[in-house]
């Protein structure tokens, strides 16, 4: 998306307004929903016993104790990014592999809530502009649909079943505890990896394909009551 408007600004070119509207939502989601990503990580830690991420000034929404710069640089040049990640203890918790997978979850899963919260407000704007045709009624729509599109590629982004990702943790659940340490090994090289791959372009096309996957089914599911209330 960076990339786009960087274009259109070499060009001399004014950037779209989906571009900018694009851009601003990207910043919201950055600031406001990022935070709740990993906020989300740090309740569940602490309600499943391990209170590491409270001790770290972790349990909190202000986006100043989560931001990573690089993971928000990357959200807005390859739409798929991460924050500072949450330090967790697995001995604290009763049952470690659990309360890890579930710790691990918690953020994509709250991403995926954001996510449907964002493309009923979508909807409803977009009643709003069928009904008034205001310029202000299509921007709101335009921001929420957006917003929720960041928010469903961040939540398959986490979600991959590869470290240091969630879907790592996840995944630990059901891998043999040998394999998962062996694999955790390479966690830094495997970093390294993804990010190459994302700026390359190898992995971001079937990442945007799967993310356009669950935001059509969202935007279905959340667009019944409209269609029902036109109808």
């Amino acid at each position: 998306m960076l990339l786009q408007l960087i274009r259109s600004l070499m060009r001399g070119e004014a950037p779209g307004i989906s571009i900018i509207i694009q851009f601003f939502s990207i910043v919201f989601v950055v600031f406001c929903t990022l935070p709740v990503h990993e906020f989300a990580h740090a309740w569940t830690a602490d309600k499943l016993g391990d209170d590491t991420p409270r001790l770290q000034g972790r349990l909190t929404l202000s986006p100043f104790a989560h931001l990573d710069l690089i993971g928000a640089l990357m959200i807005f040049i390859v739409g798929f990014g991460y924050a500072k990640p949450v330090q967790v203890n697995p001995r604290r918790f009763k049952k470690p592999k659990v309360g890890m997978a579930l710790t691990a979850a918690a953020g994509p899963g709250s991403n995926l809530v954001m996510a449907l919260l964002f493309m009923l407000l979508h909807h409803a704007a977009a009643v709003w502009y069928a009904g008034s045709g205001s310029v202000v009624s299509n921007v709101t729509a335009l921001f929420f649909y957006f917003a929720a599109s960041v928010n469903v590629s961040l939540a398959v982004f986490n979600l991959l079943p590869i470290p240091p990702l969630d879907g790592s943790r996840v995944i630990s659940l059901v891998l043999p505890s040998k394999l998962y340490f062996e694999i955790m090994r390479y966690e830094r090289y495997i970093r390294l990896a993804i990010f190459a791959l994302l700026l390359m372009g190898w992995l971001t096309a079937p990442l945007s394909y799967l993310s356009g996957l669950v935001l059509s089914g969202f935007d279905w599911l959340t667009g019944l009551p409209f269609r029902a209330l036109i109808s």
